[in-house]
């Protein structure tokens, strides 16, 4: 298990009313992979840096299907 695996991952969700950080266990997807949060599926658009400071973790920036 790499330590990507242990510390998990953020998912930038949009939504109407901005959006909002999840955070999640395991390895992030993939770039153009599908999540599905509460009924609702994005896409994943990147994954980048977190931006929370000095956050270690990778950040999936979701996009509305």
């Amino acid at each position: 298990m790499s330590d990507d695996d242990r510390n998990g991952y953020l998912l930038f969700v949009p939504s109407p009313k901005g959006y909002r950080l999840e955070e999640r266990d395991g390895a992030a997807p993939e770039r153009d992979e599908r999540v599905e949060i509460d009924g609702a599926v994005f896409i994943v658009s990147r994954i980048g840096a977190s931006p929370l400071p000095q956050d270690p973790r990778p950040c999936a920036y979701l996009l509305s299907c």
